[in-house]
């Protein structure tokens, strides 16, 4: 339409909440569906964030608080750094709260990026990352980094990719699509790199920090390559590791210059996140964490669970991840092959649409997150529907000829 911004033209809806939300509709119009796009834990809120939340109703916690976080919750999130990252933030200038670590990613994108400004997003990636740079009129310059090399960017790959109008480079680790995680290693051979080009920043999303199997220990680059820290905005929040999805609380710790700037755009946005889930965001960084080793522990049975199947289907690879709650197998040898109907897969996307048509499984295409031929499952549901899924996707392989 004529009056409709142009920057609207340069981006696209989130893949990802297409798919659940085609899912959902297909589920209320009587399908038979499991839908596998979704990241979002199954598991409930615990019962001491909830009546925190509760409790600040109660006593009328229910005005504007300041724009970025209240003094309480960025006390502990500063904590939060301090205790499982050894990383060390004046909370009154250096912390941030958003609404999600989506607006908190977003907010930082909108404060520093001029037109022209490159942001290097290693891929497969979050469907979010390109978008946001392009709406904050950034260049996103996406970098491959395939399975070979465990989906995950090289120091040669960053170099090569780093020109005078790189600002940025993304990392996000554990990864969201592909569960890959950078150990202290590899993130201290990447920051040697960045550490000879002083103009770009690093946007560390740690939003799945605390899901790691396998004896894994999680490294953020600002405590390993600890030269960075003056540039690097290190982001995380609730919603993954608290089961917090829908109370929308992200955060991220910087420089005093950028969290001032992303205040800014949040005062004349958004302006301060629910008072409630701050108040229940506080009681979760600052509560019992001991059930979050345990959540971990049922997400690795998952992930176990839906590997070996996937492995089992003619067609499919499916690497062992690091982290996170998601695979990402690749359907390259399913390529060229027919449906009983006759219809030739000849992509990812084609390879989901046709999965979904014919055995009610809903994934993500690989295409979305800028990497082909795969797809991603989230394996955040039950053992018993994660079951049936893989197997109705190792019957749709076995169709196809």
């Amino acid at each position: 339409m004529p009056f409709l911004a142009s920057r609207l033209s340069r981006i696209k809806p989130s893949a990802t909440i297409a798919v659940t939300s085609k899912a959902r509709a297909l589920k209320a119009a009587g399908r038979d569906v499991i839908g596998l796009g979704a990241g979002e834990p199954d598991f409930d809120t615990p019962d001491s964030i909830k009546d925190a939340a509760i409790e600040a109703i109660r006593r009328g916690f229910t005005k504007y608080t300041d724009v970025d976080g209240t003094p309480e919750l960025k006390k502990a999130v500063a904590a939060k750094f301090r205790r499982d990252n050894g990383l060390e933030y004046d909370p009154a200038t250096q912390i941030t709260v958003g609404t999600g670590g989506k607006q908190v990613l977003f907010n930082a994108l909108l404060a520093t990026l001029d037109p022209g400004d490159e942001v290097i997003v290693p891929a497969p990636y979050w469907v979010s990352y390109p978008d946001m740079v392009l709406l904050a009129e950034g260049t996103p310059v996406p970098v491959a980094c395939p399975a070979e090399a465990g989906f995950k960017l090289t120091p040669a790959a960053l170099e090569a990719a780093i020109t005078p109008r790189t600002k940025w480079l993304i990392l996000n680790s554990p990864s969201n699509p592909t569960g890959a995680a950078y150990t202290a290693a590899e993130l201290t051979a990447l920051g040697e790199v960045l550490l000879r080009h002083p103009q770009v920043w690093v946007m560390s999303d740690d939003m799945y920090e605390h899901l790691v199997y396998d004896g894994f220990r999680f490294a953020t680059i600002a405590q390993v390559v600890p030269g960075l820290l003056g540039r690097t905005l290190t982001v995380n929040g609730v919603s993954k590791a608290y089961s917090m999805t829908g109370w929308r609380i992200g955060f991220a710790g910087g420089p005093k210059e950028l969290i001032k700037a992303m205040g800014v755009i949040q005062s004349q946005s958004t302006s301060n996140p629910t008072s409630i889930s701050q108040a229940a965001a506080t009681e979760a960084l600052n509560g019992p964490q001991d059930y979050i080793p345990r959540q971990a522990e049922v997400f690795a049975r998952r992930r176990d669970l839906v590997v070996s199947m996937l492995n089992q289907a003619k067609g499919l690879s499916c690497p062992n991840p690091e982290g996170a709650f998601y695979v990402y197998p690749s359907c390259a040898a399913t390529l060229g092959l027919s449906t009983p109907g006759g219809r030739v897969i000849g992509s990812d996307e084609d390879f989901a649409t046709e999965l979904l048509e014919a055995e009610g499984v809903a994934v993500v295409h690989g295409a979305a997150f800028g990497l082909s031929p795969h797809f991603r499952i989230s394996y955040a549901t039950s053992e018993t529907v994660l079951e049936e899924a893989c197997r109705r996707i190792q019957r749709f392989c076995a169709s196809l000829r």
